[in-house]
Protein backbone atom coordinates (compact mmCIF):
# COMPACT_ATOMS: atom_id res chain seq x y z
CA UNK A 1 0.00 0.00 0.00
CA UNK A 2 1.33 3.30 -0.94
CA UNK A 3 0.66 5.41 2.32
CA UNK A 4 2.06 8.47 0.56
CA UNK A 5 -0.40 8.66 -2.40
CA UNK A 6 -3.41 9.09 0.04
CA UNK A 7 -6.00 11.59 1.25
CA UNK A 8 -5.52 12.23 4.89
CA UNK A 9 -8.95 11.06 5.63
CA UNK A 10 -8.42 7.91 3.80
CA UNK A 11 -5.11 7.94 6.22
CA UNK A 12 -7.25 8.64 9.18
CA UNK A 13 -9.64 5.72 8.63
CA UNK A 14 -6.43 3.08 8.07
CA UNK A 15 -4.91 4.69 11.59
CA UNK A 16 -8.73 4.06 13.29
CA UNK A 17 -8.28 0.44 11.92
CA UNK A 18 -5.15 -0.68 13.11
CA UNK A 19 -4.20 -1.22 9.32
CA UNK A 20 -1.64 1.28 9.39
CA UNK A 21 -0.21 4.21 11.67
CA UNK A 22 1.15 7.54 11.60
CA UNK A 23 4.80 6.51 12.02
CA UNK A 24 4.68 4.56 9.03
CA UNK A 25 2.36 7.20 6.87
CA UNK A 26 5.19 10.05 7.93
CA UNK A 27 8.48 7.91 7.07
CA UNK A 28 6.28 7.15 3.84
CA UNK A 29 5.77 10.14 2.47
CA UNK A 30 9.58 11.29 3.48
CA UNK A 31 10.63 8.30 1.79
CA UNK A 32 8.76 9.97 -1.03
CA UNK A 33 10.20 13.11 -1.10
CA UNK A 34 13.44 11.79 -0.65
CA UNK A 35 12.83 9.90 -4.29
CA UNK A 36 10.63 13.02 -6.31
CA UNK A 37 11.81 16.23 -4.98
CA UNK A 38 14.99 16.16 -6.86
CA UNK A 39 12.32 16.75 -10.16
CA UNK A 40 9.95 18.75 -8.38
CA UNK A 41 12.00 20.75 -5.98
CA UNK A 42 8.90 21.63 -3.89
CA UNK A 43 10.56 21.38 -0.69
CA UNK A 44 13.36 24.19 0.31
CA UNK A 45 14.61 21.84 3.48
CA UNK A 46 12.90 19.20 5.36
CA UNK A 47 11.59 20.36 9.47
CA UNK A 48 14.01 20.01 12.01
CA UNK A 49 11.72 18.94 14.53
CA UNK A 50 10.84 15.44 15.20
CA UNK A 51 7.70 14.17 14.47
CA UNK A 52 5.21 13.07 17.14
CA UNK A 53 2.65 10.75 16.96
CA UNK A 54 -0.02 11.72 19.60
CA UNK A 55 -3.88 13.82 18.57
CA UNK A 56 -6.55 13.23 16.67
CA UNK A 57 -4.82 13.86 13.14
CA UNK A 58 -1.31 12.39 12.65
CA UNK A 59 -0.87 13.99 9.49
CA UNK A 60 2.04 15.15 8.13
CA UNK A 61 2.28 18.68 6.44
CA UNK A 62 3.79 21.06 3.96
CA UNK A 63 4.69 24.65 5.48
CA UNK A 64 5.09 27.40 2.95
CA UNK A 65 8.35 29.41 3.50
CA UNK A 66 6.26 32.07 5.37
CA UNK A 67 4.61 30.68 8.08
CA UNK A 68 6.68 31.11 11.09
CA UNK A 69 7.75 27.31 12.17
CA UNK A 70 9.36 27.61 15.53
CA UNK A 71 13.01 26.27 15.23
CA UNK A 72 12.77 26.51 11.46
CA UNK A 73 14.90 28.61 8.89
CA UNK A 74 11.92 30.55 7.48
CA UNK A 75 12.84 33.16 4.45
CA UNK A 76 9.99 33.81 2.50
CA UNK A 77 12.28 31.88 -0.40
CA UNK A 78 14.73 35.28 -0.35
CA UNK A 79 18.05 35.76 0.19
CA UNK A 80 17.34 38.65 2.83
CA UNK A 81 15.88 36.76 5.31
CA UNK A 82 18.41 33.81 4.83
CA UNK A 83 19.68 32.46 8.14
CA UNK A 84 16.85 33.67 10.01
CA UNK A 85 15.24 30.57 13.17
CA UNK A 86 11.70 31.38 13.80
CA UNK A 87 11.69 31.47 17.26
CA UNK A 88 7.92 31.02 17.65
CA UNK A 89 5.18 29.29 15.82
CA UNK A 90 2.31 30.82 13.68
CA UNK A 91 -1.42 30.52 15.03
CA UNK A 92 -2.14 27.95 12.66
CA UNK A 93 1.47 25.93 13.06
CA UNK A 94 0.52 25.91 16.84
CA UNK A 95 -3.43 24.35 15.73
CA UNK A 96 -1.74 22.12 13.46
CA UNK A 97 0.78 20.57 16.07
CA UNK A 98 -1.63 20.39 18.99
CA UNK A 99 -4.18 18.47 16.55
CA UNK A 100 -1.49 16.09 15.94
CA UNK A 101 0.09 16.93 12.87
CA UNK A 102 3.78 16.90 12.06
CA UNK A 103 5.82 19.50 9.80
CA UNK A 104 7.46 18.01 7.18
CA UNK A 105 8.88 20.57 5.97
CA UNK A 106 9.26 23.84 4.50
CA UNK A 107 7.82 24.38 1.41
CA UNK A 108 9.38 26.74 -1.73
CA UNK A 109 7.65 29.69 -2.87
CA UNK A 110 7.67 33.04 -4.96
CA UNK A 111 9.96 35.49 -2.92
CA UNK A 112 7.60 37.54 -0.62
CA UNK A 113 5.09 35.85 -2.17
CA UNK A 114 5.32 38.17 -5.13
CA UNK A 115 4.56 36.07 -8.32
CA UNK A 116 2.35 33.60 -10.24
CA UNK A 117 4.55 30.91 -11.27
CA UNK A 118 6.92 30.09 -7.84
CA UNK A 119 10.14 31.65 -10.13
CA UNK A 120 11.19 34.16 -8.13
CA UNK A 121 12.89 32.04 -5.54
CA UNK A 122 16.37 32.44 -3.91
CA UNK A 123 16.54 28.85 -4.09
CA UNK A 124 15.33 28.21 -8.06
CA UNK A 125 12.12 27.50 -9.47
CA UNK A 126 9.37 24.73 -8.35
CA UNK A 127 8.60 22.45 -10.96
CA UNK A 128 4.60 21.06 -11.98
CA UNK A 129 4.49 17.67 -11.81
CA UNK A 130 2.26 16.70 -14.22
CA UNK A 131 4.94 18.20 -16.72
CA UNK A 132 8.48 19.44 -15.53
CA UNK A 133 8.81 21.63 -18.02
CA UNK A 134 5.67 24.05 -16.79
CA UNK A 135 5.26 26.21 -14.03
CA UNK A 136 3.22 25.30 -10.92
CA UNK A 137 1.65 28.21 -10.00
CA UNK A 138 2.33 30.82 -7.64
CA UNK A 139 3.19 32.06 -4.83
CA UNK A 140 2.36 28.71 -3.38
CA UNK A 141 3.78 26.75 -6.13
CA UNK A 142 5.21 24.40 -3.32
CA UNK A 143 2.73 23.79 -1.63
CA UNK A 144 0.55 22.56 -4.85
CA UNK A 145 3.40 20.53 -6.25
CA UNK A 146 4.35 18.82 -3.32
CA UNK A 147 0.40 17.65 -2.69
CA UNK A 148 0.14 16.97 -6.44
CA UNK A 149 3.31 15.00 -6.50
CA UNK A 150 1.59 12.71 -3.19
CA UNK A 151 4.72 14.98 -1.66
CA UNK A 152 2.33 15.44 1.08
CA UNK A 153 -0.78 14.52 2.11
CA UNK A 154 -1.90 18.15 2.11
CA UNK A 155 0.19 21.39 2.68
CA UNK A 156 -0.45 25.31 3.53
CA UNK A 157 -0.34 28.55 2.05
CA UNK A 158 -1.10 31.84 1.61
CA UNK A 159 -3.14 33.63 -0.93
CA UNK A 160 -2.86 37.74 -1.17
CA UNK A 161 -4.55 37.72 -5.18
CA UNK A 162 -4.95 33.93 -6.21
CA UNK A 163 -1.80 32.28 -4.80
CA UNK A 164 -2.99 29.43 -2.89
CA UNK A 165 -6.10 29.08 -6.00
CA UNK A 166 -4.03 29.44 -9.17
CA UNK A 167 -1.16 27.20 -8.08
CA UNK A 168 -4.32 24.48 -7.25
CA UNK A 169 -5.66 25.04 -10.54
CA UNK A 170 -2.53 24.49 -12.12
CA UNK A 171 -1.41 21.14 -10.10
CA UNK A 172 -4.75 19.75 -10.36
CA UNK A 173 -5.80 19.85 -6.86
CA UNK A 174 -8.35 21.72 -4.41
CA UNK A 175 -7.16 25.20 -2.93
CA UNK A 176 -9.20 26.99 -0.76
CA UNK A 177 -8.94 31.08 0.33
CA UNK A 178 -11.13 31.30 3.47
CA UNK A 179 -12.83 34.59 4.34
CA UNK A 180 -10.31 36.98 5.50
CA UNK A 181 -10.07 36.92 9.26
CA UNK A 182 -11.72 33.41 9.72
CA UNK A 183 -7.90 32.23 9.55
CA UNK A 184 -5.14 33.86 12.03
CA UNK A 185 -2.51 35.44 10.61
CA UNK A 186 -0.55 35.82 13.46
CA UNK A 187 3.17 34.38 12.29
CA UNK A 188 2.07 34.80 8.75
CA UNK A 189 5.26 37.04 6.91
CA UNK A 190 2.81 40.13 5.46
CA UNK A 191 2.91 40.73 1.81
CA UNK A 192 -0.07 43.16 1.89
CA UNK A 193 -1.96 42.93 5.40
CA UNK A 194 -5.30 43.71 4.23
CA UNK A 195 -5.42 41.23 1.52
CA UNK A 196 -3.17 37.95 3.06
CA UNK A 197 -5.37 35.11 3.53
CA UNK A 198 -3.63 31.48 5.00
CA UNK A 199 -5.31 28.49 3.25
CA UNK A 200 -5.35 24.63 2.99
CA UNK A 201 -4.03 22.77 -0.56
CA UNK A 202 -5.39 19.26 -0.58
CA UNK A 203 -5.97 16.21 -2.65
CA UNK A 204 -9.84 16.40 -2.40
CA UNK A 205 -13.13 18.63 -0.81
CA UNK A 206 -12.91 16.28 2.44
CA UNK A 207 -9.30 16.79 3.38
CA UNK A 208 -9.81 20.69 2.66
CA UNK A 209 -12.91 20.72 5.25
CA UNK A 210 -11.03 18.69 7.86
CA UNK A 211 -8.12 21.10 7.46
CA UNK A 212 -9.83 23.89 7.69
CA UNK A 213 -11.47 22.83 11.08
CA UNK A 214 -7.88 22.18 12.59
CA UNK A 215 -7.00 25.59 11.86
CA UNK A 216 -9.70 28.21 11.80
CA UNK A 217 -11.00 30.46 14.57
CA UNK A 218 -10.22 33.36 16.65
CA UNK A 219 -6.66 34.63 17.38
CA UNK A 220 -6.36 37.89 20.18
CA UNK A 221 -3.08 37.90 18.87
CA UNK A 222 -4.48 38.98 15.32
CA UNK A 223 -5.85 42.39 15.06
CA UNK A 224 -7.87 41.12 11.59
CA UNK A 225 -8.95 38.03 13.38
CA UNK A 226 -12.74 37.55 13.38
CA UNK A 227 -14.55 35.97 16.93
CA UNK A 228 -16.43 33.76 14.37
CA UNK A 229 -17.78 30.77 15.94
CA UNK A 230 -16.22 28.01 13.48
CA UNK A 231 -18.49 25.78 12.03
CA UNK A 232 -17.66 21.21 11.97
CA UNK A 233 -16.69 21.98 8.00
CA UNK A 234 -17.15 18.37 7.46
CA UNK A 235 -21.10 18.89 7.89
CA UNK A 236 -21.33 20.63 4.72
CA UNK A 237 -20.34 17.47 2.16
CA UNK A 238 -23.63 17.06 1.02
CA UNK A 239 -23.96 15.76 -2.08
CA UNK A 240 -26.69 17.77 -3.34
CA UNK A 241 -26.98 21.16 -4.93
CA UNK A 242 -30.70 21.16 -5.90
CA UNK A 243 -32.05 24.78 -5.71
CA UNK A 244 -28.91 26.35 -5.27
CA UNK A 245 -28.31 29.07 -7.39
CA UNK A 246 -25.38 30.02 -9.59
CA UNK A 247 -23.95 33.02 -10.42
CA UNK A 248 -22.56 33.30 -13.54
CA UNK A 249 -20.69 36.39 -14.07
CA UNK A 250 -20.85 37.88 -17.96
CA UNK A 251 -17.02 39.53 -17.36
CA UNK A 252 -15.28 36.23 -16.90
CA UNK A 253 -16.01 34.31 -20.54
CA UNK A 254 -14.52 37.14 -22.53
CA UNK A 255 -11.35 37.13 -24.72
CA UNK A 256 -8.14 36.29 -23.11
CA UNK A 257 -10.12 33.28 -21.99
CA UNK A 258 -7.91 29.85 -23.62
CA UNK A 259 -10.92 27.90 -25.41
CA UNK A 260 -10.19 24.58 -23.42
CA UNK A 261 -10.00 26.23 -20.14
CA UNK A 262 -13.53 27.73 -20.96
CA UNK A 263 -14.77 24.63 -22.35
CA UNK A 264 -14.15 22.40 -19.27
CA UNK A 265 -15.04 24.95 -16.77
CA UNK A 266 -18.67 25.22 -18.92
CA UNK A 267 -18.90 21.43 -18.90
CA UNK A 268 -18.72 21.52 -15.03
CA UNK A 269 -21.16 24.12 -15.08
CA UNK A 270 -23.19 21.89 -17.37
CA UNK A 271 -22.77 18.84 -14.46
CA UNK A 272 -23.86 21.00 -11.38
CA UNK A 273 -27.22 22.22 -13.45
CA UNK A 274 -27.80 18.84 -14.37
CA UNK A 275 -27.61 17.70 -10.46
CA UNK A 276 -30.55 20.65 -10.00
CA UNK A 277 -28.60 24.11 -9.70
CA UNK A 278 -30.22 26.90 -11.00
CA UNK A 279 -27.69 28.64 -13.50
CA UNK A 280 -27.92 32.88 -13.54
CA UNK A 281 -26.07 35.01 -15.74
CA UNK A 282 -24.68 38.30 -13.67
CA UNK A 283 -22.41 41.34 -14.23
CA UNK A 284 -19.73 42.17 -12.16
CA UNK A 285 -19.03 45.46 -13.64
CA UNK A 286 -16.26 47.08 -12.06
CA UNK A 287 -13.95 43.34 -12.52
CA UNK A 288 -12.28 45.08 -15.36
CA UNK A 289 -10.30 47.31 -12.69
CA UNK A 290 -9.53 44.33 -10.13
CA UNK A 291 -5.94 43.86 -11.51
CA UNK A 292 -4.75 47.33 -11.42
CA UNK A 293 -6.84 48.06 -8.79
CA UNK A 294 -5.03 45.15 -6.74
CA UNK A 295 -1.54 45.69 -7.81
CA UNK A 296 -1.72 49.54 -7.03
CA UNK A 297 -3.32 48.66 -3.23
CA UNK A 298 -0.70 45.35 -2.66
CA UNK A 299 2.56 46.94 -3.94
CA UNK A 300 1.49 49.94 -1.29
CA UNK A 301 1.08 47.61 1.73
CA UNK A 302 4.22 45.86 0.47
CA UNK A 303 6.69 48.43 0.42
CA UNK A 304 5.40 49.29 4.03
CA UNK A 305 5.72 45.61 5.35
CA UNK A 306 8.90 45.42 3.53
CA UNK A 307 10.56 48.19 4.99
CA UNK A 308 11.74 46.19 8.00
CA UNK A 309 13.63 44.03 5.91
CA UNK A 310 17.12 46.56 6.21
CA UNK A 311 19.91 44.19 7.79
CA UNK A 312 19.82 45.70 11.49
CA UNK A 313 17.44 42.88 13.11
CA UNK A 314 17.42 39.83 11.14
CA UNK A 315 18.81 37.86 8.19
CA UNK A 316 20.84 39.29 5.88
CA UNK A 317 23.38 42.10 6.26
CA UNK A 318 26.12 43.05 3.85
CA UNK A 319 28.72 45.97 4.91
CA UNK A 320 29.90 47.78 2.28
CA UNK A 321 33.46 48.08 1.43
CA UNK A 322 33.85 51.83 1.26
CA UNK A 323 31.60 54.56 2.61
CA UNK A 324 29.77 56.52 0.70
CA UNK A 325 27.27 58.31 2.58
CA UNK A 326 27.18 57.45 5.57
CA UNK A 327 27.69 53.81 7.28
CA UNK A 328 24.28 53.30 8.32
CA UNK A 329 22.83 54.52 4.99
CA UNK A 330 24.80 52.47 2.73
CA UNK A 331 24.61 49.28 4.85
CA UNK A 332 20.89 49.49 4.36
CA UNK A 333 21.59 50.16 0.48
CA UNK A 334 24.00 47.29 0.02
CA UNK A 335 21.93 44.69 2.01
CA UNK A 336 18.56 45.35 0.35
CA UNK A 337 20.22 45.92 -2.85
CA UNK A 338 21.66 42.13 -2.94
CA UNK A 339 19.06 40.66 -0.17
CA UNK A 340 15.96 41.39 -2.68
CA UNK A 341 15.33 39.70 -5.99
CA UNK A 342 13.61 41.79 -9.10
CA UNK A 343 10.25 41.30 -8.88
CA UNK A 344 10.66 42.14 -4.81
CA UNK A 345 12.56 45.43 -5.66
CA UNK A 346 9.82 46.21 -8.51
CA UNK A 347 7.09 45.91 -6.12
CA UNK A 348 8.63 48.01 -3.22
CA UNK A 349 9.36 50.99 -6.28
CA UNK A 350 5.41 50.84 -7.38
CA UNK A 351 4.09 51.00 -3.87
CA UNK A 352 6.89 53.27 -2.43
CA UNK A 353 5.56 55.34 -5.79
CA UNK A 354 2.01 54.94 -4.81
CA UNK A 355 2.33 56.18 -1.45
CA UNK A 356 4.24 59.38 -1.93
CA UNK A 357 3.12 62.62 -1.64
CA UNK A 358 1.22 63.98 -4.59
CA UNK A 359 0.31 60.33 -5.78
CA UNK A 360 -1.29 59.11 -2.84
CA UNK A 361 -5.00 60.29 -3.59
CA UNK A 362 -4.20 60.23 -7.28
CA UNK A 363 -3.44 55.81 -6.84
CA UNK A 364 -3.63 54.55 -3.14
CA UNK A 365 -6.88 56.05 -2.26
CA UNK A 366 -8.67 56.04 -5.54
CA UNK A 367 -7.63 52.18 -5.43
CA UNK A 368 -9.05 51.61 -2.13
CA UNK A 369 -12.24 53.59 -3.80
CA UNK A 370 -12.22 51.17 -6.84
CA UNK A 371 -11.85 48.06 -4.30
CA UNK A 372 -14.87 49.23 -2.64
CA UNK A 373 -17.17 49.07 -5.69
CA UNK A 374 -15.52 45.75 -6.48
CA UNK A 375 -17.13 44.39 -3.37
CA UNK A 376 -20.42 46.16 -3.89
CA UNK A 377 -20.71 44.68 -6.75
CA UNK A 378 -20.28 41.28 -5.25
CA UNK A 379 -22.48 42.14 -2.09
CA UNK A 380 -25.15 42.95 -4.88
CA UNK A 381 -24.94 39.41 -6.69
CA UNK A 382 -24.64 37.52 -3.79
CA UNK A 383 -28.71 38.95 -2.67
CA UNK A 384 -29.97 36.76 -5.12
CA UNK A 385 -26.87 33.98 -5.61
CA UNK A 386 -25.12 31.44 -3.47
CA UNK A 387 -21.76 31.36 -4.91
CA UNK A 388 -20.23 32.68 -8.14
CA UNK A 389 -18.30 30.06 -10.82
CA UNK A 390 -15.68 31.42 -12.83
CA UNK A 391 -12.74 29.58 -14.37
CA UNK A 392 -9.50 29.92 -11.22
CA UNK A 393 -6.64 31.03 -14.37
CA UNK A 394 -7.14 32.16 -17.56
CA UNK A 395 -4.75 29.57 -18.77
CA UNK A 396 -3.61 26.54 -17.66
CA UNK A 397 0.45 25.89 -16.09
CA UNK A 398 2.72 27.72 -18.63
CA UNK A 399 6.32 26.83 -19.34
CA UNK A 400 9.37 27.51 -17.05
CA UNK A 401 10.72 31.15 -18.31
CA UNK A 402 7.76 32.20 -20.49
CA UNK A 403 6.68 34.73 -18.40
CA UNK A 404 8.88 35.65 -16.00
CA UNK A 405 10.31 38.43 -18.09
CA UNK A 406 6.98 40.16 -18.85
CA UNK A 407 5.64 40.97 -15.11
CA UNK A 408 2.05 42.93 -16.98
CA UNK A 409 1.50 39.33 -18.68
CA UNK A 410 2.34 37.52 -15.63
CA UNK A 411 0.09 39.84 -13.40
CA UNK A 412 -3.20 38.94 -15.84
CA UNK A 413 -2.89 35.50 -14.63
CA UNK A 414 -4.62 36.25 -11.73
CA UNK A 415 -7.11 38.08 -13.37
CA UNK A 416 -10.20 35.70 -11.67
CA UNK A 417 -8.73 35.19 -8.34
CA UNK A 418 -8.23 39.07 -6.88
CA UNK A 419 -11.47 39.89 -6.46
CA UNK A 420 -11.89 37.97 -3.83
CA UNK A 421 -9.16 39.23 -2.20
CA UNK A 422 -10.09 42.70 -2.42
CA UNK A 423 -13.96 41.81 -1.65
CA UNK A 424 -12.19 39.76 1.91
CA UNK A 425 -14.69 36.70 0.71
CA UNK A 426 -13.95 33.07 0.42
CA UNK A 427 -13.14 31.25 -2.51
CA UNK A 428 -12.06 27.39 -4.06
CA UNK A 429 -10.09 25.67 -6.87
CA UNK A 430 -11.45 22.65 -7.98
CA UNK A 431 -10.15 20.52 -10.36
CA UNK A 432 -12.41 20.11 -13.61
CA UNK A 433 -10.34 18.61 -16.83
CA UNK A 434 -7.29 18.48 -18.62
CA UNK A 435 -6.33 20.55 -21.30
CA UNK A 436 -4.99 18.30 -24.52
CA UNK A 437 -1.23 18.32 -22.87
CA UNK A 438 -2.55 16.36 -19.70
CA UNK A 439 -2.43 19.35 -18.01
CA UNK A 440 -4.82 20.16 -15.24
CA UNK A 441 -7.67 22.73 -15.63
CA UNK A 442 -9.79 24.20 -12.37
CA UNK A 443 -13.18 26.53 -11.83
CA UNK A 444 -13.39 29.05 -9.01
CA UNK A 445 -16.26 29.33 -6.58
CA UNK A 446 -16.59 32.36 -4.68
CA UNK A 447 -18.94 32.66 -1.75
CA UNK A 448 -20.71 35.25 0.95
CA UNK A 449 -18.23 36.58 3.66
CA UNK A 450 -17.76 33.33 6.31
CA UNK A 451 -19.76 31.36 4.12
CA UNK A 452 -16.88 28.44 3.08
CA UNK A 453 -19.73 25.50 3.77
CA UNK A 454 -21.39 26.69 0.54
CA UNK A 455 -18.27 26.67 -1.00
CA UNK A 456 -17.78 23.21 0.42
CA UNK A 457 -20.70 21.75 -0.93
CA UNK A 458 -20.98 23.06 -4.00
CA UNK A 459 -17.59 21.41 -4.49
CA UNK A 460 -17.80 18.37 -2.84
CA UNK A 461 -21.17 17.91 -5.00
CA UNK A 462 -18.96 18.42 -8.17
CA UNK A 463 -16.22 16.21 -7.04
CA UNK A 464 -18.67 13.35 -6.44
CA UNK A 465 -19.95 13.28 -9.51
CA UNK A 466 -16.65 13.40 -11.35
CA UNK A 467 -13.27 11.37 -11.15
CA UNK A 468 -10.68 14.37 -11.69
CA UNK A 469 -9.44 14.49 -8.51
CA UNK A 470 -8.23 11.31 -8.52
CA UNK A 471 -5.88 11.26 -11.81
CA UNK A 472 -2.32 11.93 -10.43
CA UNK A 473 0.49 12.88 -12.99
CA UNK A 474 3.74 10.44 -13.67
CA UNK A 475 6.92 11.13 -12.25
Amino acid sequence: MNLHALTAHALLDLFKSGKASAKEAYEAVVGRIKSIDPKVKAYVHLSRSQPHYAGEFQIPIAIKDNLCTKGEEITCASRILKGFRSPYDAGVIERIKKSGGSILGIVNMDEFAFGSSCETSCYGPTFNPWNLQCVPGGSSGGSAASVAADEAMWALGSDTGGSIRQPASFCGIVGLKPTYGRVSRYGLIAFASSLDQIGPLTKDVRDCALLMNIISGYDERDSTSVNEPVPDYTRALVNDVRGLKIGIPKEAFVEGLDAEVRRAVESALDLLKKQGAVIKEVSLPHTPYAVATYYIVATAEASSNLARFDGVRYGLRVQPGKVRKNALVDMYEETRSKGFGDEAKRRIMLGTYALSSGYYDAYYLRGQKVRTLIKNDLDQVFKDCDVIMTPTSPTVAFKVGEKVSDPLSMYLSDIYTIPANLAGIPAISVPCGFSKSGLPIGFQLMGRAFDEEMLLRVSYTYEQNTEWHLKKPTI
